[in-house]
């Protein structure tokens, strides 16, 4: 009899697990995917603004985004992915940690540099360098993608090799008399069973998880995207972070994306619409301070998505849930998760189909973290 595995959650992440475990030769079972809403409108993965760095605090995120990078790059025009670098300006009051960072890594091959302020001038004229101690500026394999692009990708890739999708949602697992989980109800009225499932539900993971007594520290936070022209062309602009929280890139001949922290409420549950006064009162007023050109600019167009915060330590839940022999984790990654997407279903096929990771151990993003009070903290989310 074939193991059956049903996947909860279609974006990136679950069809990253699908595709990676349906081509492999050594795997003989059945994959259901079951995703609420295959145009994916209000999934994460698709309104990402889509970008790959290896400025990382933890090694297992640099190493997660270089194998990441690896994908991307395979996939050619369909992720289109444009390595321009990631900038982050730093103030005098961030060497120390920056420095220990940079160390981090460049031991992890990370291909960065730090750049004091006269090189970051020469470099990045346009850039206002005064209030800055050093640049932390990735070189190569550090830029941005199509997101949807990438989760289409996974997506044709799991179909090509038979996996299933299901266009339903689970509103509750279902649990036997020993309290073990062994499949879900639907809201159309289904009940699907698997031998294993994989909870990939991203900002809507926390919910579905209380439904079988289990606590994830998981929670859906708003994060805007604006869109501006400029005449300001910003030559060779990587992705800069700057001090503020304030984040931009290009976007096209003379169009710009960016963002940053919320301006008011960041509580849980709100409405998937573009903070109002985020881009007029805070980001516009940064963005002419860091880059003077910007100070004229016409704001186009804006939209939002959620965060899967993992509130805990800003990283991954992956892997086994204590007291759960049947449920695997793969949510919570607070930002990053499109990025990591493939290496996170190459790590939870292996484990899936041989027992262990085999590539690249993914233990530290494991859910028992949370019962042994270690947390796995990344600094660098932006």
């Amino acid at each position: 009899m074939q193991d059956t595995l049903l996947i909860v959650g279609g974006g990136a992440l679950g069809s990253a697990v699908a595709a990676c475990l349906a081509e492999r030769p050594d795997w003989r079972g059945r994959i259901t995917v079951l995703e609420r809403d295959p145009t994916y409108e209000r999934a994460s993965s698709a309104r990402s603004a889509a970008s790959i760095r290896q400025q990382f605090s933890t090694p297992l995120n640099i190493a997660l985004s270089l194998h990441g990078l690896e994908v991307l790059r395979a996939a050619g025009p369909q992720a289109a992915l444009v390595e321009q670098g990631y900038l982050y300006l730093i103030p005098p009051t961030g060497v120390a940690q920056q420095e220990a960072l940079h160390a981090v890594q460049r031991a992890q091959g990370a291909d960065v540099a730090l750049l004091s302020p006269a090189e970051l001038q020469r470099r990045f004229p346009w850039l206002a360098t005064q209030d800055l101690a050093l640049g932390s500026w990735g070189r190569s394999g550090e830029g941005w993608f199509d997101g949807w692009g990438l989760l289409q990708s996974l997506k044709q890739r799991a179909q090509a090799a038979g996996v299933r999708y299901v266009k339903d949602e689970a509103i509750r697992f279902e649990t036997n008399g020993t309290g073990q989980i062994t499949g879900v109800c639907t809201a159309g009225g289904d009940r699907l069973r698997a031998d294993r499932l994989v909870l990939a539900g991203g900002a809507w993971s926390a919910p579905l998880a209380a439904t079988a007594g289990i606590a994830l520290p998981v929670s859906a936070r708003r994060r805007s995207v604006y869109a501006f022209r400029t005449p300001e062309p910003a030559a060779g602009c990587p992705l800069v972070i700057d001090p503020s929280g304030l984040w931009f890139r290009p976007e096209g001949p003379g169009q710009f994306l960016c963002g940053g922290p919320p301006l008011g409420d960041d509580a849980p549950d709100l409405p998937l619409d573009p903070e109002a006064d985020l881009f007029e009162e805070r980001l516009w007023p940064a963005l002419a301070e860091r880059v003077p050109g910007f100070a004229t600019l016409r704001q186009e167009r804006s939209w939002a998505g959620y965060y899967e915060m993992n509130d805990i330590d800003h990283n991954g839940l992956v892997g086994p849930w204590p007291g759960q022999e049947r449920l695997l984790m793969a949510c919570g990654f607070s930002g990053h998760g499109l990025q990591h997407a493939p290496g996170i279903g190459r790590g939870l096929a292996e484990w899936i189909a041989a027992g262990r990771y085999e590539t690249l151990d993914l233990s530290p993003l494991g859910a028992d973290r949370l019962q042994r009070g270690e947390p796995y903290r990344e600094l660098n989310v932006i």
